[in-house]
């Protein structure tokens, strides 16, 4: 193939120091016993000390030149856009071959990389050092179409395989013979006479997992005996992969787009997928940890499955990455231009455009660990702590993705560095060891002949891709005072009023005073350089009411803390129906104390259970729609609602009467979220673009309501506060499917979440405690958020990251609801198969499912006074579960 301008003038700047360095440089030959001619090597090429070889080079005397040509160390280096190209990724070798390397197999060990050169020679080379020499390894005789290390260390094996025969080498043991001036001798472990696409050790490297054709053989290595053929699968097998947990299962991929798990021991198939995509599956890992298979297809999807007991292989994630390449990075665009200032968000937009322009589709060609140190949260550095991450190749980028939160960490693409030798690779492994800074990664090129291996910096390559204001701490908690500025002001000064004499208590009907305060989104954010307080409110677990506690609480509702070993709701203990005919019940809250249940029907009408579901409920009538909203006051006293019939109404629980109705003329659009605020100081609302925030006086003699309107870019579709605490946070989730964070206490938006979820998010879930449960206090800045057929996210305020998601539970075109237990441990969700699904926080697969339901599982409850789950259904049915 002809050479393009840029490699001619590659070689003429190779002309100098670098031929001295080739010329310098000798090629350690070796051979199998069935050919290759490398045993005609004069012996006083390799006369040098053996304890040397690694660290210098000898002359090659009389030896004709390889038509091999090996770059190394010193290639210029091309600045990228951002200037820092050699801080994030180095060309650390470049080797050119005779013949094309589109789709060449390549591999990578903790201390060698290998590769076949020319067709059917073997090169193998270490990384750690520039001075390491190439060894050739000769056997072959057709094309190698596949090769693999083994996992053990001492001795590390290395596989190759070619269409005529599949050989075995000690790598270690084939240079220290060719160093002595023997010609080693690979191990012919079998002649399949099939192309192999892949090669797998077991986890002891006792035996060898060959895939050739449609069929996967376990060999002996000891014995070089065929163990068992496993056939079933209806195309080609890509890869294959042993679980290093249960040493009998092995688990294969193939063109025809399914997985199998097999139990090679006994040669029978255990578990067969259903077809996934419409393209091959090419790659496949297991993670050990998590207890998951994750494997890739040729148009850029991914597939997490869970390999726990009891689970049957569910689904935990399906992620496209070229969405998620995308999403990453229109957050970073967004987050970006809402840091600039007001003057640069025009450029800063058509930056954001210009990098949403369409982009090929990322075949995932391999996957490999990966130890990732994530910043901080406490100051905004990178944590010493590593999460466990995933390298996934592709023929144009690399891509660190975190399979907790099914979010990408990072991206390397490789346009973006045009020093690089392969811009659009046809084959890629990747290599980094645990707890390392460094990665590597082997490219060959698609439409060339050169085989790269890059260098690349974690580090520089998080810190270059963080998002501005990445160290700016965000935090629930109130870290300062009320400013006189603040909205949140009139709930903390009281006014002096005059109390008229035989004055009667009324509902607040009107409204005195309007005073609109509009939120920009384009307003920088200031005031979050200081740390949040080390130490959460003290709980009144002891709370009076008048001057006497109520025996009922007092035997029933102990301070105790939940425990995740023995009081796990799971015992179906109560189901009741809410209405004769089935209604659907749209909302569900506990009380503060947990002895009551509030619900919202469909048939315009809210009901109050006992906490047992038992007896009669109290039933609060006046919507002319759908009840949308049900909130509890702090303080037990009040109950709030809103309606399809754009009406918000407070109740008197105690006397079952309204005591504040805010009528349709009130609001432009249907209110989507209300709730109490500031322990019951303020209702805060959603309608429309609007975020209102209402002072309200039920107890006062007098008529008066303020009002205040925060504007954000879209129309609100839920929206969350605390109001157990003082928090000046609010929380907004838009129909552009953006997360905004406001601040009340200085009055500016002060962050902005693009792409939360693929749709727009119909529920934002704080982690908001509870009095009979303790946590740390920086607990309390964990959210969910969850949306029609994307899964429940876990979000860190703090940085602004999805810090795990969970996709176990199908609801794909019903809104289900999501709760936090009291202790924060676990999240309970709602799902269409009929089930409620219980999650760990550390776990992407579900802990365990509730089953006894009878139709789709619309919201979720836990009780924050003792262990038990409520659930409600689409047929109007509430279900109460306990602990054993």
């Amino acid at each position: 193939m002809p050479r393009s301008r840029e490699s001619r003038k590659e070689a003429r700047s190779v002309k100098g120091p670098l031929s001295r360095n080739h010329s310098d440089a000798k090629t350690l030959a070796a051979s199998s016993g069935d050919g290759g001619g490398g045993g005609q090597r004069p012996r006083r090429v390799v006369s040098t000390c053996v304890r040397d070889v690694f660290r210098r080079q000898a002359p090659a005397r009389g030896r004709p030149e390889s038509p091999l040509r090996l770059i190394m160390d010193m290639l210029p280096e091309m600045p990228s856009t951002d200037g820092h190209s050699s801080d994030i990724v180095a060309e650390r070798y470049l080797v050119e071959s005779k013949k094309s390397t589109a789709h060449v197999p390549l591999a990578c060990s903790t201390q060698y990389c290998a590769f076949p050169l020319d067709g059917n020679h073997l090169c193998v080379w270490s990384p750690r050092d520039p001075s390491h020499q190439l060894l050739t390894l000769r056997g072959h005789h057709q094309l190698i179409t596949a090769v693999a290390f083994g996992n053990q260390v001492d001795p590390l094996q290395l596989c190759s395989a070619s269409q005529d025969c599949v050989i075995m080498w000690n790598v270690d043991e084939c240079r220290e013979k060719t160093l002595r001036g023997v010609t080693p001798r690979g191990t012919v472990l079998g002649s399949l006479l099939q192309t192999v696409l892949c090669l797998r050790f077991s986890p002891e490297d006792h035996a060898v997992a060959v895939c050739a054709g449609n069929k996967v053989s376990v060999i002996d290595v000891e014995k070089q005996s065929v163990l068992v053929e496993l056939q079933g699968h209806q195309g080609s097998v890509t890869a294959v992969e042993f679980c290093p947990w249960q040493a009998h299962i092995l688990i294969s991929v193939s063109e025809d787009r399914t997985f199998k798990v097999w139990d090679y021991c006994v040669g029978s198939l255990i578990y067969n997928s259903s077809i996934l995509t419409a393209y091959p599956l090419l790659s496949l890992l297991i993670c050990e940890e998590s207890r998951q298979l994750v494997t890739g297809s040729a148009d850029g999807q991914l597939w997490i499955f869970s390999l726990m007991e009891r689970h049957h292989y569910h689904c935990v994630a399906h992620v496209d990455l070229r969405k998620k390449s995308e999403t990453f990075s229109t957050r970073r665009m967004m987050a970006r231009h809402y840091s600039l200032p007001e003057d640069s968000l025009y450029h800063s937009r058509h930056e954001v455009d210009k990098r949403e322009e369409a982009e090929a589709t990322f075949p995932v060609l391999s996957l490999a660990h990966c130890d990732l140190c994530l910043p901080d949260s406490q100051n905004g550095a990178f944590s010493p702590e590593c999460t466990k991450c995933l390298w996934i190749g592709s023929s144009t980028a690399l891509f660190v993705f975190n399979p907790a939160s099914i979010e990408l960490e990072a991206a390397l693409h490789f346009k973006e560095f045009q020093s690089l030798s392969v811009q659009v690779a046809g084959s890629c492994a990747v290599m980094s060891e645990a707890m390392s800074p460094k990665a590597l990664c082997m490219l060959s090129s698609m439409f060339g002949n050169k085989i790269a291996v890059l260098e690349v910096s974690l580090a520089a390559l998080l810190s270059s891709q963080r998002c501005p204001g990445a160290g700016r701490m965000l935090s629930v908690l109130a870290s300062s005072c009320v400013l006189p500025t603040s909205p949140l002001y009139f709930g903390v000064v009281k006014e002096s009023l005059p109390k008229p004499a035989n004055s009667k208590r009324h509902a607040v009907r009107s409204v005195i005073e309007d005073r609109p305060l509009v939120f920009h989104n384009k307003i920088r954010s200031s005031g979050y350089t200081l740390a949040p307080h080390g130490t959460m409110f003290s709980p009144k677990t002891n709370t009076k009411h008048n001057n006497k506690r109520t025996s009922k609480c007092k035997s029933n509702h102990k301070c105790k803390e939940y425990s995740l070993e023995h009081c796990l709701p799971r015992n179906l203990s109560r189901q009741v129906a809410v209405a004769q005919d089935p209604v659907a019940v749209s909302c569900l809250q506990y009380s503060g104390d947990g002895q009551r249940l509030a619900c919202g029907l469909a048939n315009h009408l809210s009901l109050v259970f006992d906490a047992s579901l038992s007896g009669t409920p109290a039933a609060f009538s006046g919507h002319d729609g759908a009840v949308s909203t049900i909130c509890w006051s702090h303080d037990k006293r009040w109950l709030l609602s809103t309606g399809r019939d754009r009406t918000l109404r407070v109740w008197s629980v105690h006397k079952t009467e309204l005591m504040l109705l805010l009528g349709p003329g009130s609001f432009p659009k249907p209110i989507t979220f209300a709730q109490f605020y500031y322990m019951d100081a303020f209702i805060l609302l959603s309608s429309g673009p609007e975020l209102r925030l209402l002072k309200y006086h039920i107890d006062l003699c007098r008529e008066d309501m303020r009002r205040l309107s925060l504007t954000s870019g879209a129309d609100v579709t839920t929206l969350s506060a605390v109001n157990d605490f003082y928090s000046h946070i609010v929380l907004t989730a838009g129909r552009d499917r953006t997360l905004e964070v406001f601040d009340l206490n200085v009055g500016r938006s002060i962050a902005v979440i693009a792409e939360v979820h693929s749709r727009p998010a119909h529920q934002i879930c704080q982690n908001k405690g509870s009095s009979f449960a303790a946590q740390q206090s920086l607990a309390y800045n964990l959210f969910l958020t969850t949306a029609v057929g994307d899964g429940v996210r876990l979000w860190d305020l703090r940085t602004l990251r999805c810090v795990r998601c969970f996709e176990g539970h199908p609801h794909r075109c019903y809104p289900c609801g999501v709760a936090f237990s009291p202790c924060g441990r676990l999240v309970g969700c709602g799902a269409e198969d009929r089930h409620a699904y219980v999650y760990e926080m550390g776990s992407n697969s579900f802990l365990y499912r509730l089953a006894g339901h009878t139709d789709t599982v619309t919201e979720v409850a836990f009780n924050p006074a003792a262990p038990q789950l409520a659930t409600a259904t689409l047929d109007g049915k509430l279900q109460l579960f306990v602990a054993e």
